[in-house]
């Protein structure tokens, strides 16, 4: 009953049968009609066949006018009115009918009334002889017969408008189903296909359907559909190209911000060129440091993915030990290593290094904020699965809130200003050698971090970074 066919069955079964109930009240009262000149036909020729012998019993008699179905039979020939056929009258007559010159509305409303009425009367009817033989003829007859035959008429009528009515709305619901709820369904199975994958252009509906105003619907949604593939193609790559932006900013940052502290070291050179250049070389570094940390307010697009070789770790953990210890400047803090000679890895070297320098120089950061000395230690190890780096600090720890959010763009910064992107970047790097990047201990001594990348081989293609 929910569904539109559901409901257009029972509505065209309610509407036929409505039908058929404004043309029965008309059919009955034409029954009753016919019933009652059928009697008067069956006493004329009773009458004429008592006028070709005068002489006939009462068994006869009785005879003729049970089968006419009435008391008494009149019939008026030459102005003369003649008493043809009678019996003795069981009842006081209770209405008489003229059927000569009866309305349609009085023809329904007797009807009406005879099967309103359930007691047995006796009526006098008054009608023409058939075939001019006579002026008139006039029988009294009992009601009840007359109802009895008008209610089996009627369910007659009724079963019948029944079986019509189911009939006519199972057809309309057939033809309705083929022309109409089938390229319904063909739109709605499209909706649904395109809102599983709405950037796939291949999902959009072919307008095909022969009904006009359905047609008109499919053409509507695919252009709409075709608009919203396009939009949702262009941010997507907005999205990319802003997230992209938004890393390659970052490291460039971190890039800017070391060749600012030898920019700074240049001030003191006794160089005349030098002298004057150095200012102009220091604004021009603090503007495009700016413009690198202005861009960290867009999105994240995924990185591609490493091209794996055989790298030392001691080089790149060198590397970024001797970029830091620069940029820490008069700051009291101490690097440390411990990497097993020859230790090799299969990795990125640019994404490690990456990697690596983030997560120290988020240590670098912490500690200096404190004004206090610290260490920045790291370690390397290998087992049988795994070659695993260890990145240890004896910084004041990890916020609260950057604990809950640690890896989330933008929102696991750890220094006032920061973006968070450091370690997110760092994460997704980690992931895309297959491995992960974990924190394993943070509190009032200090931050440990762990990188685990494993050591067998990892089917590029299907990695989810």
């Amino acid at each position: 009953m929910n569904s539109l066919s559901g409901r257009f069955l029972v509505l065209t079964t309610v509407f036929v049968m409505l039908a058929e109930v404004l043309i029965f009240v008309p059919s009955v009262a034409r029954f009753r009609e016919d019933y009652l000149l059928l009697r008067l036909e069956k006493s004329q020729i009773a009458a004429l066949a008592l006028l070709a012998d005068d002489m006939i019993d009462n068994d006869l008699e009785s005879e003729l006018l049970k089968n006419a179905g009435v008391y008494n039979v009149v019939l008026r020939r030459d102005e003369m009115r003649q008493l043809m056929l009678s019996s003795p009258l069981p009842d006081m007559i209770s209405d008489t009918y003229d059927l000569r010159s009866s309305t349609p509305y009085e023809l329904i409303r007797d009807a009406v009334l005879r099967l309103l009425d359930t007691e047995d009367r006796v009526i006098r009817v008054i009608g023409e002889p058939v075939r001019g033989a006579g002026l008139l003829i006039e029988v009294t007859m009992p009601t009840m017969p007359l109802r009895d035959a008008m209610v089996d008429y009627g369910l007659r009528i009724l079963l019948l408008s029944a079986v019509i009515s189911v009939i006519t709305a199972v057809l309309l619901f057939l033809a309705v189903r083929g022309f109409l709820l089938k390229p319904i369904h063909r739109v709605i199975r499209h909706i649904k296909s395109y809102a599983e994958a709405p950037e796939d252009a291949r999902r959009i509906i072919e307008p095909n359907a022969s009904v006009l105003e359905l047609r008109e619907a499919e053409e509507a949604l695919q252009s709409m559909q075709t608009q919203l593939t396009g939009s949702l193609k262009q941010k997507e790559h907005l999205a990319q190209m802003g997230g992209a932006v938004a890393k390659i900013s970052h490291d460039l940052r971190n890039i800017l911000t070391t060749t600012q502290l030898f920019v700074d070291r240049m001030e003191g050179s006794n160089d005349p060129m030098v002298q004057r250049a150095a200012p102009k070389l220091v604004a021009s570094m603090s503007r495009a440091v700016n413009l690198c940390e202005s861009t960290l307010a867009f999105g994240k697009a995924e990185e591609s993915a490493p091209a794996l070789t055989r790298v030392p770790l001691v080089g790149i953990v060198n590397d970024v030990i001797d970029g830091e210890r620069l940029a820490a400047g008069d700051s009291d803090i101490s690097y440390s290593e411990d990497i097993p000679a020859g230790l090799t890895l299969r990795a990125d070297p640019e994404q490690l290094y990456r990697v690596v320098s983030n997560i120290v120089r988020n240590a670098r950061q912490a500690i200096v904020a404190t004004g206090k000395e610290g260490e920045i230690n790291i370690r390397a190890r290998e087992d049988e699965d795994n070659w695993i780096i260890t990145i240890t600090d004896t910084g004041p720890g990890l916020p609260p809130k950057a604990r809950e959010h640690l890896f989330t763009p933008f929102q696991g910064g750890v220094r006032k200003g920061g973006t968070g992107l450091g370690l997110s970047i760092a994460a997704e790097l980690v992931r895309g050698h297959g491995g992960r990047l974990d924190l394993k201990r943070t509190d009032d001594t200090g931050t440990q971090f762990e990188i685990c990348l494993p050591k067998g081989e990892i089917d590029l293609d299907t990695l989810s970074v």
